[in-house]
């Protein structure tokens, strides 16, 4: 009798391990499951949507991307969603043609304050609008293959070129986590995050072609241990731009344990950090406060990060607004091709 309720225990535990198991489970998503391919030639972006879609109706959950090449348009995040890119994953932005799914950029209240990159989000990869509680996690890559430095007819300013730029885009979000991936040629931004509270990145490598990422309007912001490298433009930027066509202060940030540089673009990533300096005057690949600053810049720690091989530290509020409560400490400065501060 002791043995047969031995055996009974036994097996309504294991039944509860396994029924919780499997409740844990649906709340991941697979994008393999909603048709995507991961073999770099299809196109993957309706799939990719289909899932997310699928764990925001369900309220929540991982959209996860196993090992293999997703060759995508964009992206749209939703609340409450994780991406997880597992190692061997990467997201590829695919080249500008109708079938690969970008979507156009947003008209704009006026394009006469910012260019045309800081007014624009939904020209994006991956890019989420009014969301919270979101992350993209995991050790998998992001590569921006497809995505442009600038826009081809931006002189323009005209909404109606829908050329994709940015890698990750997020507009007026919340409660953002970004951590453990790493971005290759991320094209006008790596990260644009404007209006973005709560907003953490952790632990995130870049290898990029112009900015790394724009912290834009954005308050409560924590940026720690991330390798920067962008040698045609900005590492870390801290911006205040009118593009929410309202002042707003960028405040309440965090800046620490980062490397910034300047290496020729890929070869930090492939380890083989090599000094060609293809922009005049040097790489850049620096921390840089402004160039758009009309909201001001306010509570701002920077601490314990390195540039090697970049431009120096830069504080600039061009636009006349303020810059103030800002702590610097312990930073350390090598191969430095222009003043340090």
């Amino acid at each position: 009798m002791r043995i047969q309720k031995y055996l009974q225990t036994l097996f309504f535990t294991g039944l509860f391990a396994v029924t919780g198991a499997f409740a844990q489970v649906k709340t991941v998503y697979y994008v393999t499951n909603y048709g995507a391919k991961g073999d770099g030639k299809a196109f993957d972006t309706k799939s990719i949507n289909a899932a997310i879609d699928a764990a925001a109706n369900a309220g929540g959950g991982t959209v996860y991307f196993p090992a293999g090449n997703y060759l995508s348009g964009s992206i749209h995040l939703k609340s409450n969603i994780s991406l997880y890119l597992d190692q061997g994953a990467t997201i590829i932005a695919a080249d500008y043609v109708p079938e690969a799914g970008y979507d156009a950029p947003e008209m704009a209240v006026t394009n006469k304050f910012e260019d045309f990159g800081h007014r624009h989000w939904h020209n994006s990869l991956i890019w989420g609008e009014n969301i919270h509680d979101v992350s993209i996690l995991g050790p998998g890559k992001i590569w921006g293959k497809g995505l442009e430095r600038t826009n081809t007819i931006d002189k323009m300013n005209d909404e109606t070129n829908p050329k994709p730029n940015k890698s990750i885009a997020l507009l007026n979000c919340r409660n953002i986590i970004i951590r453990d991936i790493s971005i290759l040629h991320g094209g006008w931004f790596g990260l644009l995050a404007t209006g973005a509270d709560n907003l953490t990145v952790d632990n995130v490598k870049m290898d990029t072609n112009r900015d790394g990422m724009d912290i834009d309007c954005c308050q409560n912001v924590r940026i720690s241990n991330c390798f920067i490298n962008s040698p045609m433009d900005d590492g870390i930027c801290l911006k205040s731009s009118y593009s929410l066509n309202k002042n707003r202060a960028t405040e309440n940030v965090t800046i620490t344990n980062c490397q910034v540089s300047g290496f020729e673009e890929g070869s930090f990533l492939d380890g083989t950090y090599k000094r060609v300096a293809k922009d005049e005057g040097g790489p850049t690949g620096r921390i840089k406060f402004g160039t758009e600053s009309n909201g001001g810049f306010k509570n701002i720690t920077i601490s314990n990060c390195v540039f090697v091989y970049c431009r120096g530290l830069a504080l600039e509020t061009v636009d006349g607004a303020l810059l103030e409560d800002v702590t610097i400490t312990n930073i350390t400065m090598r191969e430095i091709v222009n003043a340090p501060i």
